[in-house]
């Protein structure tokens, strides 16, 4: 069975992603995640070529480059509701871009951002069909601003994007001067938690 199309903020048509998750305990304080057990491979994605791609963000203040390789940025005892993010890096010729690099970086529950570790950062690269992974768990709030999670993604030897991922639903996405329709993820709920989707698209490559 086909997994059904979910409509995504930048204008593509993707084929959800379907997750078959568990819930899983020993995590410490965390409490139950996400355990992906089976992820299927989306389809690539239809696409209309275009100039501009994926809408680029301010980074903010609190990014800190060098944070380690790693597809999953949770911890033991890391509270948060679990999501898995996940998509495509592709050109604006629709044509999907392996061994692009991303770098996430975001705020805990609470609204806080670790400015002294690298917890809730995390560097990866596509594989070679083009697609990221990402295991984390949903931003909190602090004054000012609306859910989201910062991303830098650049194709190799291409510039690199800055830009951020916003959530569907959110009260503040109204009165939050930087969000942008354009970027808010495809999110379901799942077992344990949620999975996500968005495609990038990059210009100037």
């Amino acid at each position: 069975m086909k997994p059904p199309k979910v409509r995504t903020r930048n204008g593509l048509w993707v084929a959800g992603v379907v997750v078959a998750a568990a819930i899983v305990q020993g995590v410490g304080a965390a409490g139950p995640a996400v355990a992906p057990q089976r992820v299927m491979t989306p389809p690539l994605p239809a696409c209309t070529p275009n100039l501009t791609g994926t809408p680029s963000e301010t980074e903010g203040p609190f990014y800190k480059p060098n944070a380690p390789e790693r597809t999953s940025l949770l911890e033991p005892g890391m509270p948060g509701t679990r999501i898995i993010v996940t998509g495509y890096v592709s050109a604006i010729d629709c044509k999907p871009i392996p061994r692009a690099w991303l770098d996430f970086w975001q705020a805990n529950d609470k609204g806080e951002y670790d400015n002294a570790g690298y917890r809730l950062r995390g560097h990866q690269f596509t594989d070679n069909t083009g697609i990221y992974y990402l295991e984390t768990i949903v931003p909190g709030l602090y004054p000012g601003r609306t859910r989201h999670i910062h991303v830098k993604v650049r194709a190799p030897g291409g510039p690199i994007l800055t830009t951020q991922l916003y959530f569907p639903r959110e009260p503040r996405n109204q009165t939050d001067g930087i969000f942008n329709p354009n970027l808010v993820l495809a999110v379901q709920d799942a077992a344990g938690g949620k999975v996500a989707t968005f495609n990038f698209l990059l210009a100037g490559r």
